[in-house]
């Protein structure tokens, strides 16, 4: 899900005649705001949710993610990720590290950013842990200019391309780079026992400049810069059968995830249910103004291995036209490979 108001991607896709010169007005305006990605499943991507979730597991924990985002109007969005993680006892510690791909508007502009998680235990009392992390990522911004077209290239009648086939000649030109990179930090802190976790992620602590034509010393730096993501977060598990030797043990787990970036607001509710080897959620996102989507997620776990695939219903007035939205996560575990099994003592079996 993008934190954002339906963007100029969106609006170029709706509309052949007005795609582009809509992106022109706003590539050029100088209110431009970002937000970052997220994932419906959250749960199998919880790296991008709060630093202070590094490292849940004993063995190493591979997540594969990919999003695609309103499928109907031309791979609008796209989203792919891949990480590592885990935690060492010696250290009581948890480290990771994400590689993150995002394309907005067909690949127009591609974000693809490498990141660091570094994690802390400390005890509170016999069950009650507390967790603090922080992230480092260096980022690359990308702008295909082959896919940018303006308004003198539009035709009033034939639209941007000729009767011939031939696309119309602009006279724009582009005097800034095409490509940045930027360093990205953030932090979080989360506070856990066997009933209940509660935690807190902040993404884009230094706020960087992300614009390919502004100057930061033109007085308003806000429009230049990625906004802090502030995410509040917790839940609960609820233990309905202990599982043995020849099955997973059955779970209910609630749990509410608010994101906060720019002025724009998520808030996701919902539960995931764990039957032994099956595992689907419900979720609801609000915008705190307007529903946003039905949420529903389907898995199966075998072993090391899980695979789920969820769906966005969206309740806008964009509804089912725009292709929804779909999301596949598959975790790889490799606690099933350690001649102990692992007993943890906290609420995070969702995570894993």
């Amino acid at each position: 899900m993008k934190l954002k108001k339906p963007n100029i991607y969106l609006f170029l896709e709706l509309s052949n005649n007005f795609w582009w010169c809509l992106f022109g007005i706003i590539f050029y305006s100088s209110r431009i705001v970002a937000q970052d990605p997220v994932y419906s499943q959250f749960y199998n991507a919880h790296l991008q949710l709060n630093a202070a979730l590094a490292g849940n597991t004993i063995s190493p924990l591979i997540q594969l993610n990919y999003r695609n985002q309103w499928p109907a109007l031309g791979n609008i969005y796209s989203t792919y990720s891949i990480s590592y993680d885990q935690y060492i006892s010696k250290l009581k510690s948890g480290i990771g590290i994400v590689l993150l791909t995002d394309n907005a508007g067909d690949g127009t502009l591609r974000t693809t950013g490498l990141t660091g998680f570094y994690s802390y235990r400390l005890k509170m009392n016999n069950d009650t842990y507390i967790k603090g992390g922080i992230e480092a990522g260096f980022v690359n911004l990308g702008l295909d200019l082959t896919k940018l077209q303006f308004g003198d290239a539009i035709d009033p009648a034939f639209g941007p391309i000729s009767p011939g086939g031939t696309p119309f000649p602009s006279q724009e030109t582009f005097q800034g780079a095409t490509s940045k990179n930027y360093l990205n930090v953030g932090a979080g802190i989360v506070l856990y026992n066997p009933r209940y976790y509660i935690g807190l992620g902040l993404k884009n602590l230094n706020t960087p400049d992300i614009s390919f034509l502004g100057n930061r010393n033109s007085g308003d730096n806000s429009s230049l810069s990625l906004p802090v993501r502030i995410s509040l977060h917790g839940g609960t598990q609820i233990l309905i059968r202990k599982g043995n030797k020849n099955t997973d043990p059955t779970f209910l787990s609630p749990n509410v995830m608010f994101l906060r970036q720019s002025g724009y607001n998520q808030l996701n509710v919902g539960a995931y249910l764990s039957v032994d080897k099956i595992q689907g959620g419900l979720w609801y996102r609000h915008s705190l103004f307007n529903g946003d989507a039905i949420i529903t997620s389907f898995g199966v776990k075998k072993d090391f291995f899980k695979i789920t695939y969820s769906f966005d219903l969206t309740m806008s007035q964009l509804s089912i036209r725009q292709g929804g939205s779909h999301e596949i996560g598959i975790v790889i575990n490799f606690d099933h490979l350690y001649p102990k099994k692992q007993d943890y003592n906290d609420c995070f079996a969702i995570f894993r």
